[in-house]
């Protein structure tokens, strides 16, 4: 928690005034039982109706006075709670931002959706209460007791032993709901990644009819949660009636007290009246307290949680100077491509029992096209990823340009990399926001360029506002092949010397696939090309395949060099288009 209280810093102000103006308005509350006191005592039994006008009108002042202390209090606890969480907000997102896939892996969507949503409204909410409660309630509590030892001791005598066995209940309920407050949000996290994922993947749900099956996992880590909520609830729930019963046996006392004093002629009754008011005080205010608690313990929890975030360092050691020197930077810049080679690499993934590339050499010279192939799980996606540095090689280097990725600074290696996943992803916006992520500088015309390239365009020039028209979240108002074709022109208006296409063309026609493909080959400054792909059609005609074969290369050439020396190919290229070559078709 307390790494998290730097981004208090520009709140100082706010965190001081807010109780401060509590303070006030419970000192003024504080006051209150004495002014009855006295038009009881003096207004009342000497049937002085001017001075209970009067000090009517004093209680009239005091509530007023109160309630804007009240009022700015609150002014001042919400700009904080605010301006802290929106801070936080901020700085986990970056933080997220820099992990590297492997952390992102680790933690999963579903935990790190649920820290910046439900646990930072959580951690504001606390830090509001806070700000106004945790100093005004135990000021009232002890404010009381005080001013009830000033009208008789023995009275408040019971204020002190209420006290104490209220914080007992109080603290003990916090201490035991606080880490179960915690194995609640983890709960919480479990079924919104199954929600996420029943989301996301509904069509493949529907598809092998497994809504059932599916309903059935949601309810049981839905009871599962349910269950953890209602025990903690339970235990909490405890708190208000004990402080109650506790609280009722206190003012029983007080009044008995009070009603002996009263015939004794020790105590009057406005007195007995001050005292049962200051009882009640106490009353609510450790209600308010017991509810604060609670609000706390949610807090501080979902605040360890989003501490425990923030502390995660990511796995990729950023190179702080650049590998570069100007004129090596300038040459890259007017050359066409970039030299890719990997040198003996390996992967682990991070707790996993085995590699998930071994011993991976091949070079890419610049402006070359290289094929990438293999079976489902082959590792083909992991191969390119340690170009861009998605992740790092556990054995062996990755080199572009000649330089170790690794002594590029992410944003300098990205720049020269441009990537185009295998699910492509469009952004709410316009097609033109979408296409400015790939160069924030890049005109009309290099846009339209890239569209040309990436077969886009003539869709493009049909759409409704044409670069203006309108994208929904995910894309949703394009077909699969559309969007694959924009996130292509994204990628190309960055002018990437180095090209990823990770099986990213996988919607398209054969047709469409090979004009993109040759439209790439044609570009002025065409980059280092790496396609991977499912299909023989689409990497046939690159300058080197490289097929993959759990983990390990399998073979490396060209398509006939393979076809005569790569068992694992040939079988690939066979059962793709056999049959077509049967009918005297020709392939793609």
């Amino acid at each position: 928690m307390k790494s998290l209280l730097q981004y208090m810093n520009d709140y100082k102000k706010e965190s001081v005034l807010g109780p401060l103006f509590k303070l006030l308005e419970a000192s003024f509350e504080l006051l209150v039982p004495l002014v009855m006191s006295a038009i009881i005592d003096t207004g009342i039994a000497g049937k002085d109706t001017g001075y209970i006008l009067r000090m009517s009108g004093v209680l009239v002042a005091l509530g007023f006075v109160g309630l804007a202390c009240s009022i700015t209090a609150q002014y001042f606890a919400a700009r904080a709670a605010v301006g802290f969480a929106t801070k936080l907000r901020h700085a986990l997102f970056g933080h997220i931002q820099s992990l590297s896939y492997t952390e992102m892996d680790t933690l999963g969507a579903s935990t790190l959706i649920t820290r910046m949503t439900s646990d930072i409204n959580q951690v504001q909410n606390g830090l509001n209460l806070t700000l106004r409660l945790l100093l005004r309630s135990p000021f009232v509590v002890f404010g009381a007791m005080v001013m009830a030892f000033t009208i008789d001791v023995k009275a408040a005598l019971v204020f002190a032993v209420v006290i104490p066995v209220l914080c007992l209940v109080v603290f003990g309920i916090m201490l035991i709901s606080m880490p179960l407050y915690k194995k609640v949000q983890k709960g919480l996290d479990r079924v919104l990644g199954t929600t996420r994922e029943n989301l996301t993947g509904v069509r493949v749900i529907r598809a092998f009819t497994r809504e059932a099956d599916e309903k059935d996992r949601f309810d049981k880590e839905n009871q599962a949660l349910t269950h953890m909520q209602m025990t903690v609830g339970r235990i909490s729930a405890l708190m208000n009636p004990v402080t109650y019963v506790i609280i009722n046996i206190g003012l029983l006392a007080v009044l008995r007290r009070g009603s002996i004093a009263v015939n004794a002629g020790d105590l009057t009754q406005g007195q007995v009246v001050a005292l049962v008011n200051y009882m009640s005080q106490i009353l609510t205010e450790l209600i308010k307290m017991a509810n604060l608690i609670i609000t706390i313990t949610k807090a501080l929890a979902c605040a360890g949680r989003i501490e425990s975030v923030m502390k995660e360092e990511s796995s990729l050691k950023e190179s702080v100077q650049s590998a570069l020197t100007e004129p090596e930077q300038k040459e890259i810049k007017e050359t066409p491509g970039a030299g890719v080679c990997f040198d003996h690499v390996c992967l682990t993934y991070k707790s996993a029992g085995a590699e998930s590339l071994t011993d991976v050499s091949f070079r890419a010279a610049p402006g070359e096209t290289i094929g990438v192939i293999g079976g489902t799980g082959s590792g083909k996606s992991t191969l390119v990823n340690l170009i861009p540095r998605f992740y790092d090689a556990t054995g062996g280097r990755v080199t572009v340009a000649g330089k170790d990725v690794r002594e590029y600074s992410l944003k300098e290696l990205r720049r020269m990399v441009g990537v185009v996943p295998q699910k492509a992803q469009l952004f709410l916006g316009t097609i033109r926001s979408n296409l400015l992520w790939g160069d924030e500088d890049a005109t009309d015309e290099e846009l339209w360029q890239a569209l040309t390239v990436a077969q886009a365009r003539e869709f493009v020039e049909k759409k409704e506002g044409r670069l203006e028209g309108a994208v929904a979240q995910g894309g949703r108002n394009f077909s699969g092949g559309q969007r694959q074709r924009l996130t292509i022109a994204r990628a190309l208006v960055r002018k990437p010397r180095v090209l990823i296409l990770d099986d990213s063309a996988s919607a398209l026609d054969f047709a469409t696939d090979a004009a993109l493909r040759k439209a790439i080959r044609e570009m002025p400054d065409a980059p280092t090309v790496f396609i991977v792909s499912q299909r023989a059609s689409s990497i046939r005609h690159a300058d080197q395949i490289i097929v993959l074969d759990d983990g390990h290369v399998a073979g490396i050439g060209c398509h006939e060099e393979l076809l005569e020396n790569c068992p694992v190919y040939r079988e690939i290229y066979e059962s793709q288009f056999e049959k077509a070559e049967e009918k005297g078709g020709e392939p793609a």
